[in-house]
């Protein structure tokens, strides 16, 4: 997300369709693993373990969904319901789970990536899919403030995911808590490339994009004979473009394309567009 593409934050309440659908499976696994599949096989089968990841390839997406306890389900929910709505809504509903999953691979990913100089213990949760969705949250709005609780003082995105992000770093080098730091890195790295890759891409159509050359037009005499004398006619001036129709149907279109795919999913013209509808339902003519 580039710095022309951001705009302020608005926190705007309630939930969004793939946020609250993740919630409630995240939810319901870990309410069946704690009330009818007790036995920790099925954890184990459901966890990634690094050492294992050939012989079960469906642990990096099933190992999200399984959480330790209470606590560690609600802290991780508690941050997808802060950072998930603001970000689906910005990317659209597809991009955002197709994100979501790839942060949540990626943090699998470099933990199996490491395990061959390092010993990686196997881990559960949704934590480096949920810091991919925190990291989103600081690109789009870095200076937007923030509550760290239990903490009464306001903090910006930006520099609470910094102190997350080195706080893993520090806890993944030197101590040993049982907790998985470097999945929680993977999904913030994932994260970061994903965005990198974008704007260097969006970079590249900019660079692709023709010039358009502004040339004014000469107003030179035309030459008119009349009655055998010459005289000069010049030419009158031009008549002012007709504005666009706003239709409802095309602004709802725009709209629904937005919801669908995210701001980013505009053409150009379709961005004019909208500005320009904007503009017209605020100072109607």
């Amino acid at each position: 997300m580039s710095e022309e593409q951001r705009e302020p934050y608005i926190d705007t309440p309630g939930l969004t369709p793939w946020v609250g659908k993740l919630m409630v499976a995240n939810a319901v696994v870990l309410l069946v693993l704690q009330t009818v599949l007790t036995a920790p096989v099925f954890v184990d089968l459901l966890r990634f373990e690094p050492a294992r990841a050939a012989a079960r390839p469906w642990t990096i997406l099933t190992y999200m969904f399984v959480h330790g306890g209470l606590l560690h389900f609600a802290a991780n929910m508690l941050a997808l319901f802060v950072f998930g709505p603001p970000i689906e809504r910005r990317m659209g509903s597809r991009a955002f789970i197709f994100y979501y999953m790839y942060c949540g691979v990626g943090a699998a990913a470099l933990a199996l990536g490491l395990s061959s100089m390092v010993d990686l213990p196997p881990f559960i949760g949704a934590s480096g899919a949920v810091l991919g969705v925190a990291l989103a949250f600081a690109f789009a709005w870095p200076d937007a403030e923030l509550t760290l609780f239990p903490f009464p003082a306001r903090i910006s995105a930006r520099t609470l995911v910094l102190f997350l992000g080195l706080a893993d770093l520090t806890l993944a080098l030197w101590i040993s808590d049982g907790i998985a730091h470097v999945a929680h890195l993977g999904g913030m790295l994932a994260g970061y490339v994903f965005f990198r890759l974008q704007g260097l891409a969006a970079a590249r159509r900019v660079d692709r994009t023709p010039k358009a050359v502004a040339r004014r037009p000469v107003m030179a005499p035309i030459p008119v004979r009349q009655g055998g004398a010459t005289s000069d006619v010049r030419p009158a001036m031009a008549r002012p473009e007709a504005q666009p129709e706003f239709t409802a149907e095309e602004v709802d279109r725009v709209l629904d394309k937005i919801s669908a795919s995210g701001l980013d999913s505009l053409t150009v013209d379709e961005r004019r567009f909208l500005v320009e509808a904007s503009k017209r339902k605020r100072h109607p003519s």
